[in-house]
């Protein structure tokens, strides 16, 4: 009985029960593709966004960086202006005041110098790589690559 109703639902169909087979998994497999492409926009959409954040976190760093050296700079034009005044008519008491305002100019731009470079060290680059993207980014390849495998 059961080889009569399997050779009678050959002739309903038409299909061999290996290609009905076949064709099951061929959907299966495309259902498959399509929902990976899915998830893989989902992904790519979701690793845009958290760059994004970690470049916007970056970028206030280097803006007070950046407002810390300004500061410094105006601080050092003004107290260069006041103490070379100050200073080269305190010396020109004692020596030529061409000598004075070259001694009292030297000492100031090394302070400026040194000032400048303080802000400088305060950029620090490695907070401009984006860690936490590249880690996810690492873990999102071994995933589909073990997927795929």
């Amino acid at each position: 009985m059961t080889v009569a109703l399997s050779s009678s639902s050959h002739e309903f169909s038409g299909r061999e029960p290996d290609s009905v087979h076949a064709e099951a998994q061929a959907e299966s497999a495309a259902s498959l593709i399509g929902r990976l492409a899915s998830e893989m926009t989902t992904l790519f959409r979701k690793e845009v966004a958290l760059a994004k954040a970690e470049l916007n976190e970056a970028a206030a760093q280097v803006r007070t960086a950046t407002l810390a050296m300004a500061a410094g700079g105006a601080v050092l034009f003004a107290g260069i202006m006041v103490l070379l005044a100050a200073i080269v008519l305190l010396l020109a008491e004692f020596m030529a005041p061409w000598l004075a305002a070259l001694i009292v100019g030297a000492v100031l731009a090394l302070a400026g110098y040194l000032m400048l470079q303080g802000g400088k060290e305060k950029f620090d680059l490695a907070v401009l790589k984006p860690e936490r993207t590249q880690e996810s980014l690492r873990k999102d390849k071994e995933l589909i690559t073990r997927r795929v495998s």
